[in-house]
């Protein structure tokens, strides 16, 4: 990732976390972080599978063999562990509410 990329992905990292903030909603940085790498990454590969080629007759044309650019094999373990992670931290941490009423 170059630089310009990176600024991308800390600007609208932040931007996400500032306008879900003044909505009151809950947000992880890292989750929001994560979900901006993979929106460089795949516009990028949207850019660079629409962009012209030349071909050997001087022509442009469009690349014959489509760009990945983003492991969808990755993205998908990332988007099934947000959805996981959440109702886990709930029953977890109503569990650990309740072993420490016990106490109280």
């Amino acid at each position: 990732m170059n630089q310009a990329r990176a600024f991308c992905v800390a600007l609208s990292a932040a931007i996400t976390v500032i306008v879900a903030s003044l909505l009151g909603l809950p947000v992880s940085s890292t989750h929001t972080a994560v979900g901006a790498i993979f929106g460089v990454g795949l516009y990028r590969e949207a850019k660079a599978n629409k962009t012209l080629r030349p071909a050997a007759d001087g022509t442009l044309r469009p690349p014959q063999t489509r760009r990945l650019l983003v492991r969808r094999r990755y993205l998908l373990t990332i988007v099934a562990a947000w959805l996981v992670t959440v109702p886990c931290a709930a029953v977890l941490a109503a569990c650990v509410f309740a072993a420490l009423s016990l106490f109280n």
